[in-house]
């Protein structure tokens, strides 16, 4: 019994030694966080914003077809209209807590209003702050990309 318990540590001991020192000369793959921020894969889906059309006004109409395709009902709206009789989104309201962040909102919009984004910090301590409001993901919105509207050409005719 002795035996086999000193076999085990004289074995053991320079395997564990053999794997430290095989990565003490390696190149860290740690990033330093705060300074260093990765890029996401161009398919991530982060936080949600919504975008406007050139000359500022909502592209979002409150048709309801996010949140009826939302599977996690994460997605609340009430429509209202303007004085020229146009419809927009009095409240639109995205319970990050709930949001699967499936992608299913961004598919489903006849006027490609709503999209993930790329932005991955998004803690809080707060359940409050998870809510997002209509003017929180205007505010969100990342410049106009190119590939942008390459995708809304090709959906129109397709």
């Amino acid at each position: 019994m002795a035996f086999g318990f000193i076999k085990t540590v004289f074995t053991a001991f320079p395997k564990g030694f053999y794997t430290t020192l095989k990565h003490l000369f390696k190149k860290p793959v740690t990033f330093q966080y705060p300074r260093v921020r990765i890029e996401m894969t161009p398919r991530y889906r982060g936080k949600h914003y919504l975008e406007v059309y050139d000359d500022g006004t909502e592209r979002c109409v409150c048709c309801g077809l996010c949140a009826a395709a939302c599977p996690a009902d994460a997605i609340y709206m009430e429509p209202a209209e303007t004085e020229k009789g146009e419809r927009h989104a009095k409240i639109y309201e995205i319970n990050l807590l709930r949001c699967i962040f499936c992608g299913f909102c961004e598919e489903a919009c006849p006027e490609e209003a709503i999209f993930l984004g790329h932005e991955y910090e998004f803690s809080d301590d707060n359940r409050d702050s998870f809510i997002y409001t209509k003017e929180q993901m205007l505010a969100n919105r990342p410049k106009e990309k190119p590939f942008k509207r390459i995708i809304r050409k090709v959906r129109r005719i397709f």
